[in-house]
C-alpha cells in the first residue's frame, strides 16, 4: 500500500515553487535522466525552450542523448538553439549511455543499480531518482517507485513530472482522492502538461467522475493528440459509464496509433463481448494472445467468450493451456466446468468446481453450482452440504433454495425439501417454481395444494401447455381417489 504522509509536505510545497523562467538551466546529466524516465520529447523540447540550457551538443552529448531515446527534434533543439550557460562541467557523463543501453535490453534491475551507484556523487540527484522510480515502476515496484518519485519531488519541487507520476501511483493504488490532487499540482505548474491531464482523468474516472475525467483526457489530446494511452484511458471511462459504442470507438483509435497494444485489443475483446459480439472479441483476444502470449488474462477472457459461445471443445483446450502455463491462476475454473459439463464430463467439472469453490470458498455461487453437479452424478449428501452452505451465503437465492429442495427430497428429508421448495417461491414466485411446488406436492400425496400451485402457474404463464395438462392429469388422478 502506498504511503500518504508525505502529501501535505508536497503539496505545502507548491505555492514557493519557483516558475519555470526562474528555474536554472537544465545540464545534460538531467536531460539523459528524464529521457530514461520516459518523459517525452516534445515534453523536453518545450523544458529545454523554457528553462535553457547549460552545455553544449557536441557529438559525445548528443551520442548519450540518442542512448537514452533522444530524437530528432530534441537534438535540432538543442543544436540550433544557444546554452543559457555553460557549466564548469559540461559533460553528459558517459555512464548514462551504457545504463541508457541496460535499459534498452529490458534490464531495469541492472539500470537501476548503475543508476542509485550514481547518487553519492551526482549534483543531478533529482533527475537521477525520478529515472529510479520509472524503472520500479517498470518491475512494478509500486511503494519503491513511489519513494523515489516523492525524492525527486523533494529535491526538485517546481519538476511537475514527479507529481504526475505519484498521481498515476495512488490512482493503480485506488486513492483517487490524491491521484486527483497530485495531477492538479501538476498543472499547477504546468497548465500545458498533457501528461498530467492524463492522470487527473485517470483520477476523476475512479471516483466515477466521469464526465470530468472525459474533459480532462480531451485536454490532453489537445496537447498530445496521438497518445493511444488517452485514448485507451477515455474508452475506459466510457466503458465504465456503460457507453459501449464510445469505447469501442477509443480502442480502435488507440490501436490505429499503436498497433501492438495488446491491452486495448483485451479490452476492446471484453466491451464487444458485453455488445454481445462473440465472434468479434474472439478475434479481439486472439490477436492480444498473439502480442502477449504469456498474459493468463488473455487467455482466461477468450475461454469464456468460447465458452458463452458454445463452442466448449476450444473453450476447454484455452483453458488447459492457461492452467498449464499458470498453475496458480484462480478463475475461470467455472467456466471450464461449465464446458466440461456439456460434454457431460461430470467429474472432471466437478473438481473444476472444487477449485473454484477453493479459491471463492465464500462465493454463494460457486458452492450452488459445485451442489448442482453433484446432484447430476447422485452424490446427493454431498450436494446437500454444499447447497446448505450456498444458502447460508446468500438466503435470498430462489435458485439454491429450489437445489436444495431437491437434494433433501432425494434424500428423503420430506419436510425440508418441502419447506425449501415454498421458501424458493416466496423468493421467487415464478410459473417455474410454482410448478415445481406443485410436482413434489404431487408426490407427497397433497393434490388439493398442488391444484392451487398449478392454477398459479397456468395464470402466470398460460402459453406454457405443459402446466395445463399437469393440471388436467391432476383433477383426473383426483377423481378416480374419490371412486
Amino acid at each position: 500500500m502506498l504511503r500518504k504522509l508525505v502529501l501535505p509536505l508536497l503539496l505545502a510545497g507548491v505555492a514557493s515553487c519557483a516558475h519555470a523562467s526562474d528555474a536554472k538551466p537544465i545540464d545534460c546529466p538531467q536531460l539523459t535522466a528524464w529521457l530514461m524516465g520516459g518523459v517525452t520529447n516534445n515534453r523536453l523540447v518545450r523544458i529545454v525552450q523554457d528553462r535553457g540550457y547549460s552545455f553544449v551538443a557536441i557529438s559525445s552529448a548528443v551520442k548519450t542523448l540518442r542512448a537514452a531515446g533522444a530524437d530528432a527534434g530534441l537534438i535540432a533543439s538543442l543544436q540550433k538553439g544557444k546554452p543559457a550557460e555553460i557549466a564548469s562541467d559540461t559533460s553528459c557523463a558517459p555512464e548514462l549511455g551504457q545504463i541508457a543501453e541496460f535499459i534498452r535490453q529490458q534490464s531495469f534491475q541492472q539500470a537501476q543499480r548503475e543508476l542509485q551507484n550514481l547518487l553519492p556523487s551526482s549534483k543531478d540527484s533529482a533527475a537521477l531518482h525520478f529515472a529510479i522510480g520509472s524503472l520500479l515502476e517498470r518491475q512494478q515496484k509500486w511503494d519503491e517507485a513511489f519513494d523515489e518519485f516523492t525524492e525527486s519531488a523533494r529535491l526538485m519541487p517546481d519538476f511537475p513530472e514527479s507529481h504526475s507520476r505519484l498521481s498515476n501511483l495512488f490512482y493503480r493504488s485506488g486513492d483517487s482522492e490524491n491521484a486527483i490532487a497530485e495531477a492538479r499540482t501538476a498543472l499547477s505548474m504546468d497548465p500545458r502538461n498533457a501528461e498530467a491531464y492524463k492522470f487527473l482523468g485517470q483520477g476523476l474516472s475512479s471516483s466515477g467522475q466521469y464526465a470530468a475525467a472525459l474533459h480532462a483526457f480531451q485536454e490532453a489530446l489537445e496537447r498530445l493528440p496521438d497518445d493511444p494511452e488517452v485514448y485507451y484511458d477515455m474508452a475506459g471511462t466510457q466503458r465504465d459509464q456503460g457507453d459501449f459504442a464510445g469505447a469501442v470507438q477509443n480502442y480502435r483509435r488507440a490501436l490505429q496509433l499503436k498497433p501492438q497494444y495488446w491491452e486495448a485489443h483485451t479490452n476492446l475483446g471484453l466491451v464487444l463481448h458485453q455488445q454481445n459480439k462473440l465472434d468479434e472479441a474472439i478475434a479481439e483476444y486472439q490477436q492480444a494472445k498473439r502480442l502477449a502470449p504469456q498474459e493468463p488474462a488473455i487467455r482466461n477472457n477468450l475461454g469464456g467468450t468460447y465458452c458463452d459461445k458454445g463452442e466448449y471443445d476450444a473453450a476447454i483446450a484455452e483453458f488447459r493451456d492457461l492452467f498449464r502455463m499458470d498453475p496458480s491462476w484462480s478463475s475461470g475454473h467455472n467456466c471450464m466446468a461449465k464446458a466440461l459439463m456439456a460434454k457431460h464430463e461430470y467429474d472432471a467439472a466437478i473438481g473444476e468446481l472444487r477449485l473454484s469453490v477453493q479459491a471463492n470458498p465464500t462465493g454463494a455461487a460457486e458452492h450452488r453450482v459445485l451442489g448442482q453437479a453433484l446432484l447430476l452424478t447422485g452424490k446427493k449428501a454431498a450436494a446437500a452440504r454444499e447447497l446448505q452452505i450456498a444458502v447460508s451465503l446468500d438466503p435470498d437465492s430462489a435458485s439454491a433454495h429450489h437445489y436444495l429442495a431437491i437434494a433433501w427430497a432425494d434424500l428423503g428429508n420430506l419436510s425440508s425439501a418441502l419447506k425449501e421448495y415454498r421458501e424458493a417461491v416466496r423468493l421467487e414466485p415464478s410459473a417455474g417454481n410454482h410448478y415445481y411446488l406443485a410436482a413434489y406436492l404431487i408426490n407427497t400425496g397433497n393434490y388439493d395444494q398442488a391444484l392451487s400451485e398449478l392454477e398459479i402457474a397456468a395464470r402466470i404463464d398460460p402459453a406454457q401447455s405443459l402446466y395445463r395438462a399437469r393440471k388436467d392429469e391432476l383433477l383426473k388422478l383426483m377423481k378416480s381417489d374419490v371412486r
